[in-house]
């Protein structure tokens, strides 16, 4: 087995990895096709994937720092007598709050990229001395400009929640990037990257002849680690973890191509040998939980969303589509794609494990206030399962409704719709780690949830009883023998009618019948 190297934890630079003895995953091969095929690209990535690094990639390459690809692949395919000056602006450091500070952020950047191109610029505005600086370098060097812009919407994404200022700071990067499409004759390559992909019209409408790789299957990969990658690059630090459990805990992020893990999550999980949401934990922003309850999110509808591809094209200040949303920041993932006419269409899912049980434990914490520790009461759950104890099952969820105050439902509207009770109630499955099935169709109908745990099927069926017949819910199991697509299966069925009541706002009936 190979030797171990340093993990690159939270490393970015290129450099550094490959001469400080890191592990290294050669994503070279998609930087010479971007080279080959174009010359304009956008990429869209969750934060933390790696696009930092690869952006440092295509600097050193177009720089000539040959030593540095040594074994990769661009080694022996790429034209080492070239270097090409190349200006770097990363808007992800700090926060700027105005158009103003903006402007002296980026006046920051261009006086950072004069020192290192060695010329100067003296043009009064930030978009001016961009131009001046890219056609001063052309002709300084002799070669065409290559411009990496990394973060390029953070400034934007800072000021969600500020509306006018958030405008105010996307117009000024419109300044900004249109310098790019004007500057067609002095650049060789540009390539920009970002969270999230703002519409055309409002932030790109001066650089309208950016190649969006974003779902592009060829570039699927492009960021994260792809299953060979764990395994040829990664192969001595598998020993003692269970493959399958890092690739149910980490792995499923999809652009409709190959799928691939998030480098940080593998990262982490290889250094402290402990599964834990990590990616998660680093600052999930509380917008994106409060922008989902405003918005009344049917929980269990998240991970099995529709989605058109305008839609996940839609995003600017004054309209987010939350589809657009979860998926441009990681939380929904492609799982399929097809083609209705002139439309495409993206059915989007849980990327995995970590983003599934942490998005919706976050979701339960608002829906579901309690005063009692949010883990104790999931726990406890998961005990009561292994144990089959429905009636402690049914004192479980009776005291997690009573639990929730009722100032919270008379405050939050919610709180007020049937919706809301099996948002909770999967929520709950969904924030230990389960992976409960919402509206499983079958010719009988849609089964509400169903849940494989242990070796054994839970089938439920929920009712709230203003607005069905009490006792309806097991008996609507019955009826329609949601268990028949499950017998097959060898394993015991237990069907589950529950019955919550709005008025009492709490669960009223739950009723249990068990077949071998």
């Amino acid at each position: 087995m190979p030797a171990r190297k340093k993990l690159p934890i939270g490393i970015q630079t290129f450099r550094e990895i490959r001469e400080g003895g890191y592990y290294y995953v050669d994503k070279t091969g998609f930087a010479l096709q971007l080279v080959d095929e174009g010359k304009y690209y956008f990429l869209s990535r969750p934060r933390r994937f790696g696009k930092s690094l690869f952006l440092d990639t295509l600097a050193e390459l177009f720089s000539g720092s040959e030593p540095l690809f040594e074994g990769l692949e661009a080694q022996e395919r790429w034209d080492w007598s070239r270097r090409y000056p190349v200006l770097r602006l990363s808007l992800g450091g700090g926060v700027v709050q105005s158009r103003g500070e903006l402007g002296k952020r980026i006046g920051e950047l261009l006086a950072d990229n004069e020192q290192h191109i060695g010329v100067a610029t003296d043009a009064p505005t930030p978009a001016g001395r961009f131009r001046q600086l890219i056609r001063r370098a052309h002709a300084h060097h002799g070669e065409r400009v290559v411009v990496l812009v990394d973060e390029y919407d953070k400034p934007i994404l800072d000021n969600l929640t500020r509306p006018e200022s958030a405008r105010a700071i996307r117009d000024g990067l419109r300044d900004l990037y249109s310098v790019i499409k004007d500057s067609d004759a002095h650049i060789r390559f540009a390539f920009l990257t970002g969270v999230s992909k703002f519409s055309k019209v409002s932030l790109f409408s001066g650089l309208n002849n950016l190649k969006d790789i974003t779902v592009d299957a060829r570039y699927s990969a492009i960021c994260g680690y792809t299953e060979a990658d764990l395994d040829q690059v990664f192969g001595p630090e598998l020993d003692g973890l269970d493959r399958a459990q890092i690739r149910d805990w980490y792995n499923g992020y999809n652009w409709t191509g190959e799928a691939v893990y998030n480098p940080f999550d593998a990262l982490l999980l290889f250094d402290a040998r402990q599964f834990r949401p990590w990616w998660f934990e680093t600052a999930t922003p509380t917008f994106l939980v409060d922008l989902l309850i405003e918005r009344e999110v049917f929980v269990p509808d998240l991970g099995r969303t529709i989605a058109s591809e305008a839609l996940l094209s839609t995003f600017d200040v004054d309209h987010i589509a939350t589809e657009a949303l979860l998926f441009q920041t990681g939380y929904l993932t492609v799982d399929a794609v097809r083609q209705l006419g002139a439309l495409i269409e993206y059915r989007l899912r849980w990327p995995n494990l970590e983003v599934q049980a942490s998005l919706t434990g976050a979701l339960l914490d608002r829906i579901a206030p309690t005063t009692h520790r949010p883990g104790t009461r999931v726990s406890r759950l998961y005990e009561l399962l292994l144990a089959n104890d429905f009636a402690g099952l049914q004192r479980f969820f009776t005291a997690l409704y009573d639990g929730i105050p009722t100032d919270w439902y008379r405050n939050n509207k919610i709180g007020r719709y049937e919706g809301y009770y099996a948002s909770v109630f999967y929520a709950v499955f969904a924030a230990l780690g389960l992976d409960p099935t919402p509206e499983e169709a079958s010719n009988a109908g849609r089964l509400d949830l169903a849940l494989r745990f242990n070796g054994q099927v839970y089938l439920f069926e929920l009712k709230v009883v203003e607005l069905a017949p009490e006792g309806r819910a097991l008996q609507q199991l019955k009826d329609k023998d949601y268990a028949a697509r499950y017998r097959g299966e060898d394993r015991p069925i237990h069907l589950i009618g529950v019955e919550f009541s709005r008025e009492q706002r709490t669960v009223v009936g739950f009723e249990v019948e068990s077949t071998a």
